[in-house]
């Protein structure tokens, strides 16, 4: 132990090794002679040259001679094979503040001083800690951020803060550019700012543990939604098992049933062929034998046989003809297939309206911001197509019936969905969550609209806007016209024949804006939804004969 110490006495405080060419400074401190000279080189422009442990200063700058006795000491030392090194972990690495005094490979920094804006290791932090004009000043934690507290035009430590300017500067600053400014410590202002931050992170802490509540509340929901979804999933599966079962069975005893009588009929078909074959081959016969006595030369064998072979004959051609009633081509089975087929159709999408609405998630998300540019709504853009079924007999719908044109005399098969009193018709897709799609429209005018698909078919109540199930924007040369439940509401606007429609069913939002280089709010309903909306045109009908209205291709 007595040999480590005397090893650190003859230890350079700059570099920590064992000292070379050591030399001997005014106050009594002993260096390696390149390290002192390489830290009196960066005071040159002070003219003022200091001990880096006592931090007595020295002008002009000493002359260094080796102290012979100390280096004949030092060599003694080194033949004992002793280091002073520090153990590697001292060593400053990447993403530490390292000593701004040692030399060669630096220490890492135990304080940093923001009155000398230096860093320090153990070692050379030894001063601050022994000598009483250096334990006052303040050292805080090692930072790299020392040059902040200079100032850049006069280097002096900036301890003012200049209220006038909100910027920290030096003594000198205030005496020359930020004179007759409003100025106090900068350990004042911190102080007033400390108490501000305080007031800060409080209100932050309290947002976190708010957020923290709705994080937990949705991480909970979603776990229920997921057990429940979960359960749904598994017992859809065996309903719709069952349903194809039950299918399945139908299929299979229709298919027996029509090959039973397939059986049947072709069995009684054979029958008559059969029948029919023995009758031709009867006549064929008595045929042969007219022909043979219409050729014999005895006229009393002509005349004795005449009679019976022309009884024969007359009673042939007047027996009636074989009863074949027209046989069956199962032609009827296939429409009453058809028929089930439709009617099952039907049936399905009025349920699945209910199971979409039933199996819509409570809103336990955050809200989100409503789209304000034409590119953040074209996220939620979706292709609509219109539903044949339901338009009116004088529309006719093309485009992949994406567009739909008011056609004089032109007429649709009858359907139990079909608008029967109003040009109009309802898309294919039922619309829920976030939606954005856009409509051109020509001619005399259009409503864009949309409405619950169980909107009435019949009735002048039917017309979208006249009833409380659909909502819709009238658009003319001559402005524009909201309605709902037959409450009208006249838009100003600029006239466009473009109109861009955004749903956000769960919110209960439906806004129409007029598409042009820009998008411009023509009217915004903010209600509640009850169920999946489907999007609607309806074309004027006195004069509109060639008006049309097209769903837009999205990009």
């Amino acid at each position: 132990m007595g040999t480590q110490l005397d090893s650190e006495k003859f230890s350079c405080s700059i570099c920590l090794d064992l000292l070379r060419d050591p030399v001997t400074l005014p106050c009594g401190h002993s260096y390696c002679m390149s390290c002192i000279e390489t830290h009196w080189d960066g005071q040159d422009w002070w003219r003022i040259y200091n001990c880096p442990q006592c931090r007595q200063t020295f002008s002009p700058r000493p002359v260094l001679r080796k102290n012979t006795m100390l280096a004949e000491l030092v060599e003694e030392l080194e033949k004992t094979g002793l280091q002073a090194a520090p153990p590697d972990g001292s060593y400053a690495g990447p993403g530490d503040v390292a000593c701004d005094v040692c030399t060669g490979r630096k220490l890492k920094a135990l304080k940093s001083c923001l009155v000398c804006l230096v860093s320090y290791c153990q070692q050379h932090l030894q001063p601050h800690n022994e000598v009483a004009q250096l334990k006052k000043h303040k050292l805080v934690e090692p930072t790299v951020h020392l040059q902040e507290n200079l100032c850049s035009r006069h280097g002096e430590v900036m301890k003012i803060f200049c209220c006038t300017d909100q910027q920290c500067i030096c003594y000198l600053c205030s005496m020359e550019e930020h004179k007759g400014h409003k100025t106090v410590s900068a350990s004042a202002e911190r102080t007033e700012r400390q108490n501000g931050l305080g007031e800060s992170r409080k209100k932050i802490q309290q947002r976190i543990q708010d957020t923290e509540k709705d994080l937990k509340v949705l991480q909970e929901e979603v776990e229920a939604i997921n057990r429940s979804a979960d359960g749904a999933v598994e017992n859809s599966e065996k309903i719709f098992s069952e349903l194809l079962c039950l299918l399945e069975k139908r299929r299979s005893d229709v298919k027996q049933l029509i090959r039973s009588q397939q059986e049947a009929e072709v069995s009684r078909a054979k029958e008559l062929e059969e029948k029919l074959k023995q009758e031709i081959a009867e006549l064929r016969r008595k045929d042969a034998e007219l022909e043979q006595l219409s050729h014999t030369e005895n006229h009393t064998h002509f005349l004795h046989s005449y009679p019976s072979l022309s009884h024969l004959s007359g009673q042939w051609t007047q027996l009636p003809s074989t009863d074949i009633r027209p046989l069956r081509h199962f032609q009827d089975v296939t429409a009453a297939l058809t028929e089930f087929r439709n009617k099952l159709q039907g049936v399905l999408s009025e349920e699945w309206t209910k199971i979409s609405l039933t199996a819509t998630v409570p809103d336990v998300l955050l809200p989100q911001p409503e789209p304000k540019t034409r590119n953040e709504f074209l996220q939620y853009s979706h292709q609509i197509t219109l539903d044949p079924n339901t338009a009116n007999t004088q529309l006719l719908l093309s485009e992949g019936n994406r567009k739909v044109t008011s056609i004089s005399g032109y007429s649709n098969a009858d359907h139990p969905h079909r608008f029967t009193e109003h040009w109009q018709v309802l898309s294919r897709e039922s619309l829920t969550g976030r939606r954005y799609w856009e409509v051109e429209w020509k001619g005399w005018g259009a409503s864009i609209a949309v409405a619950y698909q169980d909107v009435s078919r019949t009735g002048k109540e039917s017309q979208f806007g006249l009833n409380d199930k659909s909502w819709r924007l009238w658009c003319d040369k001559n402005g524009y016209k909201f309605r709902h439940n037959s409450e009208k509401t006249f838009i100003p606007g600029p006239v466009s024949s473009r109109i861009g429609v955004y749903l956000d069913h769960r919110a209960g939002v439906l806004s129409f804006y007029s598409v042009s280089e820009t998008m411009t709010l023509l009217h915004r309903l903010q209600t509640t939804f009850t169920q999946p909306l489907h999007a609607g045109i309806y074309l004027y009908g006195l004069f509109g004969f060639g008006s049309s209205a097209e769903f837009c291709e999205l990009k």
